[in-house]
């Protein structure tokens, strides 16, 4: 019981950790636009983030029933979930350093079945689950929030086609603010949720909740909002320069349009119990508002970057927590 109990604390402190590393690393997702563009000063768009991210976490748990349920099953042992966070705490340190937009979510996702493969084998992982729940959102989610702010910005400039430039900068200055706003909740709302199951998960494991039916208990809920506001307030500035001003050239109108179409796609997702990664849906918005104005317009080797390592994210981290998890349950 003594090392249950040690295990749990261990596994508590790491996700707290990955918590904040996850507000820290993912601030971007909801303040890059607005901070590029020039709508709100860095630490004011930090402050609105810090606090609608809180406001969005604690607004339901479907993704963090996915999580804590969906990936691996409820039958492992701590380890299995320590190994995982470990894994996904070192990628996000790695894609942070060189400035990477990468997915937080994804990273805990390849964590769980590495670890989850190393405890019992490929039998252990929820397969359809994860296809249906992960895998087929991961592929899905980019192309459709490209196309959501390529159509959008079209829209918005069919019907300004008559407006003077001058009017519509100084509205969609304003409306920015809400916009990034709506980013802002719809990212707590699906990313702190991740860490809530995480959480549960281990509870589970440790055998201090029951398993059926599936639950997240209130100080969970209440503590991962809470980090994961801190970890925005802390800021990310080596991604907010990659995904505000390196992928494309934004104005008010288009950060309106990038963050309206990206919290629009994230906030149903995550009422369906969708892990989404933020960072490929707000980067994909962006690259599609910017192809909006011409293909050009896009710097498009900085998004083969980024594209790659969303495409390493799970398999990496899947390896990484498979070696971590005979490492940690050695302890």
């Amino acid at each position: 019981m003594h090392d249950i109990h040690y295990l749990f604390w261990l596994l508590i402190l790491l996700a707290v950790t990955f918590d904040f590393i996850n507000g820290f690393h993912d601030t971007a997702n909801a303040i890059a636009t607005v901070v590029s563009t020039r709508v709100l000063s860095p630490i004011l768009a930090i402050i609105m983030a810090a606090g609608l991210n809180f406001l969005g976490a604690i607004s339901g748990t479907e993704v963090a029933k996915t999580i804590g349920s969906g990936i691996v099953g409820t039958s492992i042992s701590q380890h299995v979930v320590i190994a995982a966070i470990l894994s996904a705490i070192i990628w996000n340190i790695i894609t942070w350093y060189r400035g990477i937009p990468s997915s937080s979510s994804h990273a805990l996702i390849g964590g769980l079945v590495g670890s989850g493969i190393g405890f019992a084998g490929f039998d252990q992982v929820q397969w359809q689950i994860l296809f249906q729940k992960a895998i087929l959102p991961t592929i899905a989610s980019p192309l459709l929030a490209f196309v959501a702010g390529f159509l959008l910005m079209n829209t918005l400039f069919k019907i300004l086609a008559g407006v003077s430039a001058h009017r519509v900068g100084s509205f969609f200055r304003r409306a920015q603010v809400f916009s990034a706003a709506f980013m802002a909740f719809s990212h707590g709302s699906n990313d702190a949720q991740k860490t809530m199951g995480i959480i549960a998960l281990g509870l589970i494991s440790g055998g201090f909740i029951p398993a059926s039916p599936f639950h997240v208990p209130i100080w969970v809920i209440v503590l991962s909002a809470l980090v994961m506001a801190l970890g925005t307030a802390a800021g990310g500035w080596r991604i907010i320069h990659t995904m505000g001003s390196r992928l494309t050239k934004l104005t008010p109108i288009h950060g309106f349009g990038a963050e309206t179409a990206a919290a629009s796609i994230i906030e149903i997702a995550s009422r369906f119990g969708f892990p989404l990664s933020t960072t490929h849906v707000i980067s994909s918005t962006i690259l599609g508002v910017g192809a909006s104005r011409r293909f050009k317009a896009v710097r498009w080797n900085i998004a083969g970057r980024i594209f790659q390592a969303w495409i390493l994210t799970i398999p990496v981290c899947a390896l990484i927590a498979f070696l971590a998890y005979y490492a940690v349950r050695a302890i």
